[in-house]
């Protein structure tokens, strides 16, 4: 599964980096504490989130992460989708509440993973 083929699945739009749609989703990872996806999500996970400034692509690239999803119709900040573009990270806006985008993404074959 890759973010282009989420992004269709949760009705959302690439809104930073639709040229990385491409990029293979290996987990995810929900959290609105920017320390604790800092601390446990991991390299490939998809991060969905309600927060939307320029801090978020920091911590996406920090761990790798394939992409973040933006819920409740939320879109990112001017800056968040310069910084999101010069560093290829995909940002993807839905209308859908967070419950709702993480259970398409688990029906989807997306699991959260458990720390070791």
């Amino acid at each position: 599964m890759n973010i282009g083929e989420a992004a269709k699945e949760m009705e959302g739009t690439l809104v930073a980096a639709s040229g990385a749609a491409e990029r293979e989703i290996q987990g995810g990872y929900a959290s609105d504490l920017l320390s604790d996806v800092m601390g446990n999500s991991r390299e490939g996970d998809v991060w969905v989130t309600l927060q939307k400034h320029v801090n978020i692509v920091a911590v996406a690239q920090l761990n790798g992460l394939a992409g973040i999803v933006l819920v409740n119709g939320r879109k990112p900040e001017p800056d968040t989708i310069a910084r999101a573009e010069e560093l290829r990270i995909p940002i993807i806006s839905t209308s859908m509440q967070a419950f709702e985008a993480i259970g398409i993404l688990y029906s989807m074959g997306i699991r959260g993973r458990r720390q070791v």
